[in-house]
């Protein structure tokens, strides 16, 4: 008996780790949709940066071999700019994404290494930060996961999930008080039948 509640407290303590982890993620998916499409829809920033960090995917094969397409790039905001950092910016409502070839006061001028000439220079206001990490082939799940029928499907699966955890949790306390009422009745059957 004493194994078994120990079992079976166990048992609860992991099934409440993964609601309260399935809430998480619930929350956090839907917190960066809103996000994202207040960002983009809203305000017209098409790279969101909440804590002066972005991700962008890349759509062209103009930084080739050193980003390649459907690579996800992290971005940080700011920070001051030097010849060969590569660099997300915006220009004619598309982000790109290449390497600084010169620079003079707030003008920039870039190139992407598998192009064969430079872009229009820029200005320093347009770049949205500095690309710190490259993370290979991961925009193909992160625009399969974007789409508003994936992420309501993710959320519908995880309240499921939620829902039939705490369910069987549930169904197990009960059958832990009816196991108790039964042998609560069986003591006072014995005890009745001792006393006649």
């Amino acid at each position: 008996m004493q194994h078994n509640t120990q079992d079976s407290k166990y048992k609860k303590k992991i099934s409440r780790f993964f609601r309260y982890a399935l809430i998480v993620f619930i929350s956090i998916v839907l917190g960066l949709s809103i996000y994202i499409w207040n960002a983009g829809s809203l305000a017209g920033n098409k790279l969101p940066m909440p804590f002066g960090i972005g991700a962008a995917v890349v759509l062209s094969g103009s930084m080739e071999p050193s980003i390649s397409v459907d690579d996800m790039v992290l971005v940080r905001e700011g920070g001051s700019y030097q010849i060969g950092d590569v660099i997300v910016y915006e220009a004619d409502g598309m982000m790109i994404t290449h390497r600084i070839y010169s620079k003079e006061d707030d003008t920039i001028v870039t190139w992407g290494d598998a192009n064969p000439v430079a872009d229009n220079p820029i200005s320093i206001q347009q770049v949205k930060g500095t690309v710190v990490a490259v993370i290979p082939k991961i925009g193909v799940l992160v625009r399969f996961i974007k789409q508003p029928i994936v992420i309501i499907l993710l959320v519908a699966i995880a309240f499921l999930l939620f829902e039939l955890s705490y369910r069987k949790e549930k169904r197990i306390d009960n059958e832990e008080i009816d196991s108790v009422k039964e042998q609560i009745r069986k003591l006072k059957n014995e005890l009745n039948q001792e006393d006649n």
